[in-house]
């Protein structure tokens, strides 16, 4: 069946009383993780109107865990226990990707493309879709149902944080040609617009303001969205004081981002470590 008549069915399924039929089910949640790692299906795609969640795919990894029976995998020493469904994924030397030796893992589900380094250790959870020419880091994670464009770079330490309920919640956006500096947190659907860096540091969600220097705005997350940042922008991170006569006496304040910049000819420069480094590696 094709991607359409598998999200039908699975959306069909889903509103079915009884119990789950371990060999039909199981089948039709192997075609639909399967599409979900060759990128045939994806939990937001962008489009005309901005990015669009499909609540389908997110439904249909909710039926993945639903249907999955604990497992236990041993490798030497090591124990681990997961739902069979959604073990990890197995990848060969025709898989046009590196993942160093140690304790990097991805998940069913989740689609790394072409070029793709991940360093040890660091996760990728399942429903994440890892555009072409990426590095994630040491110690870095890629959240559930988080995309992410082509050429970025997530450094060591960043969280890219996941969503899978409510099935509507955009997840966290990172598009093309972005830099995530070290020890980042992007969480709550923010959306990192194509060729913004993000200094080391910066920690990003819902609730934050991000004060805009360049053009002297501030930026929040909208009623029904998340946080936006702007294409090209430099972010890092900042504090806000507090008004109150407590916060005054304590020198009391709340974390911010602050545009400082955009990116321009001498930003370029300093990234293009990026592109000397993926190809001493690929």
């Amino acid at each position: 069946m094709n991607d359409e008549q598998l999200l039908k069915k699975i959306a069909q399924r889903l509103t079915e009383e009884g119990p789950l039929d371990g060999a039909h089910d199981g089948e039709l949640i192997e075609q639909f993780l399967d599409a979900l790692e060759r990128g045939k299906l994806r939990c937001a795609q962008k489009s005309l109107n901005g990015w669009m969640v499909d609540e389908r795919v997110k439904q249909g990894i909710l039926l993945a865990f639903r249907l999955g029976k604990k497992e236990i995998i041993s490798l030497g020493p090591l124990t681990f226990i997961d739902k069979h469904t959604i073990l990890p994924q197995r990848f060969d030397a025709h898989d046009d990707v590196r993942i160093v030796p140690g304790a990097a893992a991805v998940r069913r589900g989740s689609h790394v493309g072409q070029g793709v380094v991940i360093m040890s250790p660091s996760y990728v959870n399942i429903g994440a879709f890892i555009d072409d020419g990426c590095m994630v880091d040491s110690n870095a994670l890629v959240g559930s149902c988080a995309q992410v464009g082509k050429r970025v770079h997530i450094s060591a330490g960043a969280q890219i944080g996941g969503v899978l309920e409510p099935v509507g919640a955009l997840p966290v956006i990172i598009e093309d040609d972005v830099l995530i500096g070290g020890n980042c947190g992007i969480y709550e659907g923010c959306l990192i617009n194509e060729r913004a860096v993000l200094g080391a540091g910066v920690v990003l969600t819902k609730s934050t303001k991000v004060f805009d220097l360049v053009n002297e705005t501030v930026i929040t997350a909208g009623d029904h969205g998340g946080l936006v940042i702007p294409p090209c922008a430099v972010v890092v991170s900042g504090m806000r004081l507090l008004n109150s006569d407590f916060a005054k006496l304590h020198g009391l304040g709340l974390n911010c981002g602050v545009i400082i910049k955009y990116r321009d000819q001498q930003t370029d420069q300093k990234t293009k470590l990026e592109d000397l480094l993926r190809m001493s590696i690929n």
